[in-house]
């Protein structure tokens, strides 16, 4: 699998009321209260992972706290599924079936500097940022808010110094190996498809 394939890691309310509420329930969360290495549930269809984010890279850790706080994943797809590989979700246009034959291109309209720190590695349940390839992208900015769960950390290793991982599973290994297993199509997408329930940081 080489680099550049990982963007490309190359997606009615019954009542105002109701609407209120749950949009309510997006905002409930303040990055400024959380620590300098916060834990998150990465709530699924097949279970829960939980992640540590990693002090040394703070733009992509606020940045998905944000995005995590606001309901940003709610609802998203892992439409990149490689079995011995990674796992691969955060593009909202996964929320549109029509637009299936554009799932990983999507993203919030920006890019993140890349954070790429010696030490931090492509281990088992590693958390890293998507991104186009080199030749689009030759400073290796990262996707606003693709990201990839590492399964198989042997057939990552190639991805060290070339993404930005920034943060680690702490629990939920065996979802990650569940969703990996998961039957997919000819472009790596699950047949049936597998949600993001939410992502919340834990206070």
């Amino acid at each position: 699998m080489c680099a550049a394939g990982i963007l490309a890691v190359a997606a009615a309310c019954n009542s105002g009321q109701k609407q209120n509420k749950e949009k309510d329930k997006t905002m409930t969360f303040d990055a400024t209260v959380l620590s300098e290495e916060p834990v998150l549930d990465i709530k699924t269809d097949l279970g829960t992972i939980k992640v540590k984010l990693y002090k040394e890279t703070p733009l992509h850790r606020d940045n998905f706290v944000k995005l995590a706080s606001e309901g940003y994943y709610d609802g998203l797809l892992f439409h990149r599924v490689i079995d011995g590989f990674m796992i691969q979700a955060g593009d909202p246009l996964t929320k549109d079936p029509s637009k299936s034959a554009q799932y990983g291109t999507g993203g919030p309209g920006y890019t993140i500097p890349a954070e790429i720190i010696p030490g931090l590695t492509h281990k088992k349940g590693a958390l890293a940022a998507a991104r186009r390839g080199d030749a689009a992208n030759p400073k290796r900015e990262s996707s606003g808010s693709q990201f990839y769960i590492v399964q198989e950390p042997q057939t990552c290793a190639q991805l060290d110094g070339q993404y930005t991982v920034f943060g680690e599973t702490i629990s939920g290994f065996d979802v990650i190996d569940r969703i990996a297993a998961v039957e997919t199509d000819g472009r790596d997408k699950p047949v049936k498809d597998i949600h993001i329930i939410s992502i919340r940081p834990e206070i």
